[in-house]
């Protein structure tokens, strides 16, 4: 079992200038990480963007005392970014939505972040639907009026996590795994195609942590969570042998519900790693 918890990072849009300038704006970013910022198509875009490349690093250097600049990424075959070497076993996925920016950090383990609104937009739900494995096309069907699209926003964001976890993104079937109940006990995916080995999993390192020896299924080996940090927002966590209580979440400023996003500034907390050399 891991000693180690998984940290959730959490900045709210509406902190990120005040975060970049904290940080230094953009001079962390790498030239291809700058040519992809200015290919955003809107200022939301961009900064959202901007936002979670300086949150990663921040978040990194938060669990292992590293300066900004000391971190170097490259993509797996999937497009997932992956630390390079001197990670000390660091894992760390990414997802911004409007109003907010994720970042997941483990130590030796799998994990994948996925933040979208809540509920779900009609247009995704009717997207999703007929993608959704059997089970979860009978569920969405029999959810009772006005839930739809809370149920339909809570399996995507956990299809994504967990696609993301495994390194594989969309390139995956979403019918071809399902997520059970969500309710007051642990949250199960039951996914045969990842189920007895970790043949599948060719977007990772050597540095992963995985034991590829363990027979054993998703459902298992797979910790789910599911959170509202404000109205508006639905974040999903997946985390390879997760186990309850072990998220810590930390909130870099108060965040709003995703209808008030031009509130007045509020406190940015940036006590969690050294800023000395910004």
């Amino acid at each position: 079992m891991p000693s180690d918890p998984t940290f959730l990072w959490l900045l709210p849009e509406h902190a990120v200038d005040r975060f970049a300038a904290a940080l230094g704006g953009t001079r962390l970013l790498t030239a291809r990480e700058r040519a992809a910022l200015g290919r955003r198509l809107t200022p939301g875009a961009a900064r959202r963007y901007l936002g979670a490349r300086l949150l990663c690093r921040y978040a990194l250097s938060a669990r292992v005392p590293r300066p900004l600049e000391h971190w170097r990424f490259t993509t797996g075959a999937y497009g997932r970014p992956e630390l390079l070497a001197d990670g000390e076993g660091l894992r760390f996925n990414l997802s911004h939505t409007e109003g907010l920016i994720a970042c997941v950090v483990t130590r030796g383990r799998g994990c994948g972040v996925d933040a979208g609104p809540d509920p779900a937009p009609a247009g995704l739900v009717s997207w999703l639907e007929p993608r959704l494995a059997p089970a979860e096309r009978a569920e969405l069907a029999a959810s009772a009026p006005g839930t739809r699209n809370t149920v339909a926003g809570e399996l995507w964001v956990l299809k994504e996590a967990y696609l993301k976890a495994l390194g594989t993104g969309l390139t995956r079937d979403l019918g071809g795994f399902a997520f059970g109940p969500r309710g007051a006990g642990p949250i199960h995916v039951h996914d045969h195609e990842h189920g007895l080995d970790h043949s599948h999993d060719h977007d990772l390192g050597p540095d992963h942590g995985y034991d590829r020896g363990r027979p054993r299924d998703a459902a298992s080996r797979w910790w789910f969570d599911l959170l509202r940090p404000a109205p508006g927002h639905l974040v999903a966590v997946a985390a390879e042998d997760g186990r309850p209580r072990d998220l810590r979440r930390i909130d870099l400023a108060p965040l709003r519900p995703l209808d008030l996003p031009h509130a007045g500034p509020s406190p940015l907390d940036l006590s969690h790693a050294d800023l000395s050399s910004v």
